[in-house]
């Protein structure tokens, strides 16, 4: 309040400075600095009725942990890589939810937040992997690239700020827009609007008048003879607003006129009058409190958090996204390795029994079945490549601003990160790991933050209902002052009254001279007229004004009674419907998490199994054509029977690699189940806002460079 009263005594010293100035005719007033808003934040702890700590209670579900976003892990960084995010964060970290300050320049409210400019190239990060036409690319990498060029996580990275300019425009007590694509609720409550932005007004007019006199007595001319009656004024007036949190309204007016005029029946003139009004209001029933007139300070902060929990969302969708088609990608390319093998040892196969068929040791449909296998897999591999360069792009676009840079067109992609020896599953209870969840999930968090504005909008409806009882008080003092004009007029001739004789005390005529004359008393038929004028202005009036000579005060209720009130039963009525779906949207998604948790357990645990049966059907296979390939050399098997197992050995290498990326997956779902995918990848929502990571992801798993299928044999080997 103190600094409230400060800024509303330097607005009015500012603008007494102006008008009392030479040149007065020209001046103009500078508006005040804005209001402490760093002081109305904290006055409003989130969570809490604005003002009113521990009076409202969010309606959040039981059961449910309150966390804040995972704390910034320490990268594992060079100093020279520290500095340069200290720098960075510098650069990119403006809190679009502070307006700029008006010191040292005054002229920094009225002129755009500075925003960076938009850049749409790609990180440099992606032409440093490139070596000799190959993007040697890292698990790490590739979310290191896609947290830098994602678009979507580009586009998500809009809403915080979007949400701190709601934020700004709340603390100014006006209503804010709401961020879309995070679902912000309506405002129904009807309570009287009060801006907490000071608003200094000032206004100066000059007016000349040219007025023909009728009537010299109601025009004010007197008996003067004007008979046209001229007037000039000058108007500078100044006038400061404010409201504040608790539902009061503080006016000062200060007003001004300069007025002369060419009748000589005024006292002052040219006459200055001034006058300084100071009104307070306060509302008493509707809009008493700061819950109702914060509401919105209150719910944009709440909005503000669903925003950083909405933006974290899409960050872990983004990771577990890239992850997954990264490793879809390994498997590709894993999967044209297969094909190849089998290629060559269908080749090799017909080869030889086209060499037998030579020398007349081999029937001719061998050599056709061995030829009609190599043309089988000759397609198989032409399907494997094609899937892997759709599957490149597909990686590539997570990856990139800019798919059709011309410098990435034709590099081809190498996963560095290879597959690992399948880990033990170790899967937490049910109960425990949904309860850490519905702690770490960012979709929960952001509900949770748009389940308090559902429980402000509530209380606030419900304050609606009453009628608007405004209490105020108004003090106001005036002055008048200028050049007053002082006529002092002396007899230098008289005649005698005839109808005035002079009397005695008996009430006969006073008789005098030979013929007893009556007297009669003397009026003055001359003067001697003498104008002084002693000189006055705007001191003498605001002399006035401040000695409090002419003070008026008036206090006062105004009642407005809606009759029914249909309106804001209405809106409350709303209120509470939509706090109540609210709520039961929330249990859902607590349910949907909870379900999310066991399916992902439940795929960690089928996989892991599958991975299992994979690697021993494999094996299996591979003693069966090693067998099958003897008894063909002794001439107990037929070149088709080595096919068939050469195939069975084929597609059980195919699903063993497709076990395996299955696996991988589902431990990226299950920390995506979880809420572990940032915490997991050390990655920060500060470095994906950023859009730099100045770290190394750290990736579950210490991912060994072990060859797949052992020592690399694969099917026939011949003579």
């Amino acid at each position: 309040m103190t600094g409230r009263l400060l800024r509303m005594g330097l607005a009015l010293a500012m603008s007494a400075s102006l008008l009392t100035a030479p040149g007065f005719a020209a001046a103009q007033s500078q508006p005040p600095p804005p209001p402490n808003q760093d002081q109305q934040q904290n006055q409003n702890p989130p969570g809490t009725a604005p003002g009113q700590p521990g009076k409202y209670e969010p309606a959040v579900a039981p059961g449910v942990e309150q966390t804040k976003l995972p704390q910034d892990l320490p990268p594992a960084a060079s100093s020279a890589e520290t500095e340069a995010a200290r720098n960075l964060k510098a650069t990119f970290t403006h809190d679009f939810s502070k307006p700029p300050s008006p010191f040292p320049d005054i002229t920094a409210p009225y002129r755009q937040i500075k925003i960076d400019p938009l850049v749409l190239t790609n990180s440099p990060r992606i032409q440093q992997l490139i070596k000799d036409g190959k993007l040697l690319l890292s698990l790490e990498d590739a979310i290191t690239l896609a947290i830098e060029n994602n678009l979507g996580i580009n586009i998500a990275r809009y809403t915080p700020w979007e949400a701190e300019t709601d934020v700004l425009r709340a603390k100014s007590g006006q209503q804010f827009f709401g961020v879309p694509t995070i679902g912000s609720s309506p405002d129904f409550a009807n309570i009287p609007s009060i801006t907490f932005d000071p608003i200094l007004t000032a206004n100066f007019n000059l007016a000349d008048a040219t007025i023909p006199v009728n009537n010299p007595f109601i025009s004010g001319t007197g008996t003067s003879g004007i008979l046209e009656l001229e007037q000039h004024s000058a108007q500078a007036n100044v006038s400061y607003v404010e409201g504040f949190h608790t539902g009061t309204q503080v006016t000062v007016a200060w007003n001004n006129t300069r007025s002369s005029s060419n009748t000589l029946e005024n006292l002052f003139n040219p006459a200055i009058s001034s006058n300084i009004t100071i009104t307070v209001q306060q509302q008493l029933l509707n809009g008493f409190g700061t819950l109702p007139n914060t509401r919105f300070i209150a719910e944009a902060k709440n909005e503000r958090q669903a925003a950083d929990q909405y933006f974290a969302q899409q960050v872990i969708t983004t990771i577990t996204a890239v992850a997954t088609a990264y490793w879809e990608y390994v498997y590709d390319r894993e999967n044209v390795k297969v094909e190849e093998a089998a290629l060559a040892t269908s080749t090799k196969l017909y080869n030889d029994n086209k060499r037998q068929l030579e020398i007349g040791t081999m029937a001719p449909l061998d050599v056709l079945t061995a030829e009609s296998e190599v043309a089988t897999d000759r397609q198989n591999l032409i399907l494997a490549q094609t899937t892997q360069l759709q599957q490149q792009t597909v990686l590539m676009n997570d990856i990139t601003k800019q798919l059709m840079d011309p410098t990435l067109i034709n590099v081809e992609i190498i996963p560095t990160t290879t597959l690992s020896n399948p880990a033990d599953v170790n899967i937490a209870a049910l109960p425990e790991a949904v309860k850490e969840a519905l702690s770490s999930r960012p979709d929960v968090k952001q509900a949770e933050a748009l389940l308090k504005n559902s429980g402000i909008q509530v209380k606030t409806a419900h304050d609606a209902l009453l009628p608007v009882l405004t209490l105020f008080g108004q003090y106001e003092s005036q002055g008048l002052g200028g050049d007053e004009t002082t006529t002092t007029s002396t007899p230098t001739a008289f005649v005698a009254d005839l109808n005035a004789p002079l009397l005695t005390a008996n009430g006969t005529p006073v008789l005098i001279g030979p013929g007893n004359q009556p007297v009669y008393a003397g009026t003055p038929s001359a003067f001697n007229t003498v104008s002084t004028t002693t000189p006055g202005g705007l001191g003498d009036a605001l002399s006035s004004v401040f000695q409090n000579k002419f003070p008026t005060y008036a206090i006062g209720l105004n009642l407005t009674l809606p009759i029914r009130n249909r309106a804001a039963q209405a809106d409350s009525a709303r209120a509470i419907l939509l706090d109540r779906s609210a709520q039961v949207q929330y249990l859902q998604l607590q349910n949907t998490v909870a379900l999310n948790v066991r399916n992902a357990q439940i795929a960690l645990q089928q996989d892991r199994a599958q991975v299992d049966a994979a690697i021993k059907a494999g094996e299996l296979a591979k003693q069966t054509l090693e067998a099958e390939q003897k008894k063909y050399q002794l001439g107990a098997s037929t070149s088709y029977n080595v096919i068939l197992r050469s195939r069975d050995l084929t597609t059980a290498q195919g699903n063993e690699l497709r076990a395996r990326i299955n696996l991988v997956e589902a431990f990226i779902n299950y920390d995506q189940a979880l809420g572990r995918t940032l915490s997991t990848n050390r990655i920060t929502v500060a470095d994906a806002s950023h859009g730099n990571v100045f770290h190394t992801p750290n990736i579950p798993g210490a991912f060994e460079n072990v060859r797949l299928f052992g020592n690399g044999d694969h099917g026939y080997k011949g003579n």
